[in-house]
């Protein structure tokens, strides 16, 4: 428990610091929210408003730790601000529409990623030396060098627009409203084939050549020898013996995955058009909308370290070293 609590609080710091970093930093920047939206009047509106508007995105003239106070009560009622590109829309609701497609895209391809790796470098270090050991870990490293966004344009070039296998944007088709039907679900999944294909094979070559590196220091480890002495089954000397050994480590390098997933992602929605936090990212950095960006890198930072901490209460229950 007292390890849990210990965990807990840095993250907490963690994510303090991240929302102070996330208040002061646009305050640091010349102009701000409410003077892009008056500018784009263009005289349209009379100069009373810039006050009304520059209290409405929070940016009032009273003093900073006011201001500060102020900004955090807000954000724990999950008052993200309001949206400059979709005023009069608050932040929050606009984020949780992207959050939950770039955790269907991002989230499927972190797991997949995860299960066919590990499961691959399992298999290669147990039968090292042969045909697989000597093909599968180069062809997956040299997958990896690629980044995200190449091989998302490669995939939408090739199986959508060559052979037309897969849809090119978007998350689910125009015509269909979301629902939790057969057909919705199907559509969804059809969508997410490209993009999700072309995180996992970026990702996977990392996971295969880790889980294989420590399976092999794992084998010559002497409780396996014993297994083997004990004339148990080589599956299960594999599996339950050597391979829950050998995943501690990825599963820790698994919550520091979820930031490089989550980069990945959003190119990849950027390319596919998808409508996670990436692809509204980018429409809040062509738009000025501050607040959104604001709220959009504060989410994916807090979710970061939500990930975190809970690969470490899993290392806790897994390890009982940890313990």
């Amino acid at each position: 428990m007292r390890y849990a609590l210990e965990r807990l609080g840095f993250y907490l710091i963690a994510g303090w610091v991240s929302i102070t970093l996330n208040f002061f930093l646009p305050r640091m920047m010349p102009g701000d929210a409410a003077t892009a939206m008056f500018g784009r009047f263009q005289g349209k509106l009379a100069p009373e408003a810039l006050e009304a508007l520059k209290a409405a995105f929070g940016f009032t003239e009273g003093p900073l730790w006011e201001q500060y106070l102020t900004y955090l009560s807000h954000l724990l009622r999950g008052d993200l601000g309001i949206s400059v590109s979709a005023f009069p829309s608050p932040v929050s609701d606009i984020i949780s529409t992207g959050l939950v497609w770039t955790l269907v895209l991002a989230g499927s391809a972190l797991i997949i990623s995860f299960i066919i790796g590990s499961t691959l470098g399992v298999i290669i270090a147990w039968n090292r030396g042969r045909w697989l050991d000597r093909l599968l870990p180069p062809s997956f490293a040299l997958l990896g060098t690629f980044p995200y966004f190449w091989l998302a344009m490669v995939a939408l070039w090739l199986f959508g627009f060559e052979l037309g296998w897969f849809p090119l944007r978007h998350a689910h088709s125009a015509h269909l409203e979301p629902a939790w039907t057969l057909t919705f679900i199907l559509d969804v999944a059809a969508h997410a084939v490209l993009p999700v294909g072309s995180v996992v094979i970026a990702t996977i070559g990392g996971g295969v050549m880790g889980v294989r590196n420590t399976m092999i220091a794992v084998l010559g480890e002497d409780y396996i020898r014993l297994a083997h002495a004990k004339g148990l089954h080589p599956r299960r000397v594999m599996w339950r013996y050597a391979a829950t050994n050998a995943l501690l480590p990825s599963v820790t390098s698994f919550g520091m995955a979820v930031g490089l997933i989550l980069g990945g992602a959003l190119l990849t929605e950027i390319v596919f058009s998808y409508p996670g936090t990436g692809f509204l990212l980018l429409q809040a950095v062509r738009a000025q909308d501050y607040p959104l960006m604001k709220g959009l890198f504060l989410t994916i930072t807090l979710a970061v370290l939500a990930a975190n901490w809970f690969v470490d209460m899993a290392i806790l229950w897994l390890d009982p070293r940890t313990r």
